[in-house]
């Protein structure tokens, strides 16, 4: 009985508490409101910041460029053309002059869409709001930056009128390929002052910064084509034009300007840009520190490597070629990049493939798979049958039969040392399927591998696309025998003052394992090794003589892509060529680029360096193997160096017959001998 009085007396404080605070939380939330009001207000009007844009210098301390690099210009509103102004309005927020900041319809919808479809697809941001985030905020995603971003939104709507607010926003917005505004966009893209716009002009430029790098008629013509569409669509709902004007400006031909090529190139204008999203999404600088701070960022940027990459790349690839191609270069003890090139030419086309663009690496990507397989029971000398094959997984329920290049086969068992060489796709996929294909997805992702792998067949192919940046990290960890690094652009940002604000602590972690990462490096030696031709030539054979220092390395093709990647202990280097849009790689030439620009790099940045930079680990042992057999190389077998970790290298020997047990050569008996054995 009392106990039962103590529940339902526990139970009425607890719904009396209850309704306490659901009494008391819309009076809470009306009080912070109005504490937000008032320190809004009392803040005053924000001062737009005065133009001192952060300072960019190479790891030497060498200027190299800025933050901003555009010639951007502040126009007042009714220098922009009527069209701009209704084409930005219906396609970004178009309840703009009826809400105070904040679009609560607008909220409401993106909430009830979101949950119906359980994503983040919708967004409700207001001009105000992307015009504050835009120039005052950095772009972390904290509860903190997203008060801020109300604060500053509130005040600049309690301190702007809504016209200097619009003004605002069309000056400081990033329509892509370096301008930010609209009267550079104007210039950038059409050659005329924002005010002349017309409107399918408007209507096109209206739509790219939702996504500049997808909207950019001179990189997707197509996808501009129909975003503009879409913002047409929008002002006809809106209100600002009929079905019909609309149509008309559509059709309308678009004159889009000829790119301009500066006087003087900028230094390393991918690896600036890259550096600018590291300073923002990574860092989380603000807009408003980077372009009025006044602060200076150090790189990791090599001046004379990254001439030395754009020199091979344009003197390489013929200018009538619409190959392109991308390189990055970094120092495996650092994970530092120190050249990087993202296209051809950065003023026809600024997207950066060395970092953004993930095709397939097709036979670059075996290295994983030997490092998987060495851990698993395979060493150098480990042989399989090359021969056409059709593999059955799955329990039985699918096959898949690899070829070789060129149709070529060994028809008889060859060693994994010459397998990598000669890059023998069918040796490959029996070695994938043999370990267990989860083994070579957990090697890749140990690496540094960080794209998504599916464990099959073809994997062991590198049918899954990768990006430039992530291959060379991959890469790097081998050079470092199995210790990890993090790829850095910036070292050190300091204020205007010198204060200190960041600085890159490189680390390592090791996560192969130092003895099998090695001898992978010297198996990944022999693609320029003639010793190891077979049935076919080793894949760095046409290369090989512009060489003179020690490298490890690998070739990659597919019908679409050509790569060529390896390294020293001191340099890790990836080249990938190909057609922006999957074009078919047909002719010698052109798959023979990644090898030439690669091999001329890596040859160019070693120069002075010693020749021989590797130094195997306690561990390792190495053997004199005639690469035929996988045996101990002897007077009739002549022989290759390869190291094996200690306790896998072959005993036996090549050329010398196996002597029968028992049957050792007898010694004549002495006389002794023979009394003992007549006594007996």
């Amino acid at each position: 009985m009392h106990f039962d009085m103590r529940i339902r007396k526990r139970k009425h404080l607890i719904t009396r508490w209850a309704f306490l605070i659901a009494a008391l939380c819309p009076l809470l939330l009306l009080i912070g409101f109005v504490g937000l009001l008032l320190s809004a207000k009392i803040a005053g009007p924000m001062d737009i910041p005065a133009a001192r844009p952060a300072v960019f210098y190479d790891h030497s301390g060498q200027f190299i460029g800025k933050w901003d690099t555009t010639n951007k210009e502040w126009i007042d509103s009714d220098k922009m053309a009527p069209s701009i102004k209704l084409a930005t309005l219906a396609i970004e927020d178009r309840r703009f002059f009826r809400h105070h900041g904040f679009d609560i319809r607008r909220i409401a919808q993106s909430i009830f869409i979101d949950m119906r479809s359980l994503s983040k697809a919708q967004g409700a941001s207001t001009i105000t709001m992307q015009y504050a985030k835009n120039v005052f905020l950095t772009n972390e995603k904290t509860w903190l930056r997203k008060f801020s971003e109300m604060f500053y939104t509130v005040r600049l709507e309690m301190n702007e009128s809504k016209k200097d607010i619009l003004e605002g926003y069309l000056n400081t917005i990033y329509y892509g390929h370096g301008a930010y505004g609209i009267e550079a966009a104007a210039q950038i893209y059409f050659n005329k002052n924002a005010q002349d716009l017309s409107l399918a002009e408007s209507s096109m430029l209206a739509g790219i910064p939702n996504g500049p790098g997808l909207y950019s008629p001179f990189l997707n013509y197509n996808q501009a084509k129909n975003r503009q569409k879409v913002v047409l669509n929008a002002m006809v709902k809106a209100g600002y034009l009929t079905k019909k004007r609309a149509e008309i400006a559509y059709r309308s031909p678009l004159q889009l300007a000829h790119r301009k090529k500066t006087e003087t190139a900028e230094k390393a204008p991918y690896f600036q840009d890259a550096v600018r999203h590291e300073l923002t999404d990574q860092l989380h600088f603000s807009r408003k520190e980077l372009a009025s701070g006044g602060l200076k960022v150090y790189t990791t940027l090599d001046n004379e490597t990254q001439a030395t990459a754009e020199f091979w790349v344009k003197h390489t690839i013929p200018d009538k070629s619409k190959l392109q191609t991308a390189l990055i270069a970094l120092d495996p003890k650092t994970g530092g990049v120190v050249a990087m090139v993202g296209g051809r030419d950065y003023q026809n086309s600024p997207y950066n493939r060395a970092t953004n663009a993930k095709r397939a690496p097709g036979s670059a990507f075996k290295p994983f798979l030997y490092y998987a397989a060495l851990r698993n029971g395979f060493t150098p000398a480990t042989r399989l049958k090359s021969t056409p094959t059709a593999f059955t997984f799955d329990d039985g329920r699918a096959s898949y039969a690899p070829n070789n290049f060129g149709g070529y086969y060994a028809n008889k068992p060859i060693t994994m040392e010459q397998a990598l060489a000669l890059s023998d796709n069918v040796f490959a996929v029996k070695t994938h399927l043999a370990i267990g294909m989860q083994k070579l997805v957990a090697a890749a992702h140990q690496a540094g591998i960080t794209s998504a792998l599916a464990p099959i067949p073809s994997l062991a192919l590198g049918s899954k696309p990768v990006s430039v940046l992530e291959l060379a990290r991959g890469y790097a960890t081998f050079a470092n025998q199995g210790a990890r690094v993090k790829p850095a652009l910036i070292t050190k940002v300091t204020d205007a003052k010198g204060h200190i604000l960041y600085e890159f602590k490189p680390s390592k972690n090791q996560v192969l394992n130092r003895q099998t990462s090695f001898v992978l490096s010297q198996m990944m030696t022999g693609i320029f090794d003639r010793r190891l031709n077979g049935y076919t030539h080793v894949t760095g054979s046409q290369v090989s003589g512009w060489l003179t220092h020690k490298i490890a390395a690998k070739t990659g093709s597919t019908s679409t892509d050509s790569w060529m990647a390896g390294f020293t202990p001191d340099l890790v280097a990836t080249v990938w060529v190909g057609y922006d849009q999957g074009e078919t790689i047909s002719t010698y030439p052109d798959t023979g680029y990644a090898k030439t620009i690669w091999s001329h790099f890596m040859e160019t940045a070693l120069e002075g360096k010693p020749k021989n930079t590797f130094k195997p680990p306690k561990g390792v042992v190495r053997v004199s193997v005639d690469p035929k057999s996988g045996l101990r190389a002897s007077k009739g077998c002549p022989g290759r160096t390869t190291y094996f970790v200690k306790g896998t290298e072959p005993t036996a020997y090549c050329g010398r017959p196996k002597s029968k047990p028992e049957q050792k050569q007898k010694k004549p008996r002495s006389l002794l001998d023979r009394l003992f054995h007549w006594w007996k």
